[in-house]
């Protein structure tokens, strides 16, 4: 063990000597270098450099001004164009067959209303004659008087009629309707008035008799009491 141990330190020891770095040798002055052994030191030419030339300074840039450039027109605004104005087509009137199928049709409804509705219709025609004066209602409104079946009312009706056949207005179709309906009415108030003249000669015929039966009973009466009394007197004597 104790060989172990020496033999350890004797290899530290060495390892640490051959680290060391071995003292330069000093030759004494006057001690004369062995030509044979001395080595001259080599010594290393010195390298001219050229010389230093002065460094101008470099010139500051100057920017170059901005191109200039031409100077602007003003730019006129684009001229807008103001909006189309929008217009709507005017309504056309219907023409002169529509018109005269349009009034047929409602006459031949007029034909199937009650007392009521003919005077609501009546209302409504007056009201469309005065906001629009055509022949068209016209006629419609003087139908409809000649539905009430009144003298008044068949007056009426003759004289809306009469206004339309006597016009120049189109369309003719409703003038020669209005002819003919008036014509009608004409022939109803005749046939009226002498319906209601036989109605009065019939009862002025029925008063005429009935005046003859009064005078018939009074002659009758007179001369019943007069032969009465001549018999009295008769019989007295």
């Amino acid at each position: 063990m104790n060989v172990r141990r020496t033999l350890a330190a004797a290899a530290v020891a060495f390892a640490i000597a051959g680290c060391a770095t071995p003292p330069t040798a000093v030759m004494p002055a006057e001690d004369e270098p062995d030509p044979d052994t001395y080595v001259a030191p080599q010594f290393t030419p010195l390298v001219e450099s050229p010389p230093v030339e002065p460094v101008e300074p470099p010139l500051p840039i100057v920017a170059a001004p901005p191109p200039q450039s031409a100077p602007l027109e003003p730019i006129a605004p684009p001229i807008v164009a103001p909006p189309a104005a929008v217009v709507s087509p005017a309504p056309t009137e219907p023409g002169e067959d529509q018109q005269l199928l349009a009034l047929l049709a409602d006459l031949q409804r007029f034909g199937t209303l009650s007392n009521d509705d003919v005077r609501r219709e009546l209302a409504a025609a007056t009201q469309a004659l005065s906001r629009q004066r055509t022949d068209v209602n016209r006629v419609r409104l003087a139908v409809l008087y000649t539905l009430l079946r009144t003298p008044q009312d068949d007056q009426r009706a003759v004289q809306l009629f009469e206004n339309v056949a006597k016009g120049t207005a189109p369309p003719a179709a409703v003038r020669q309707l209005a002819a003919v309906l008036h014509s009608q009415v004409i022939e109803r108030q005749r046939a009226v008035r002498d319906e209601q003249q036989k109605a009065d000669s019939a009862i002025q015929k029925l008063e005429a008799l009935r005046a003859m039966e009064r005078s018939l009973l009074r002659d009758r009466v007179r001369s019943g009491g007069g032969g009465g009394g001549a018999g009295a007197g008769g019989s007295g004597r």
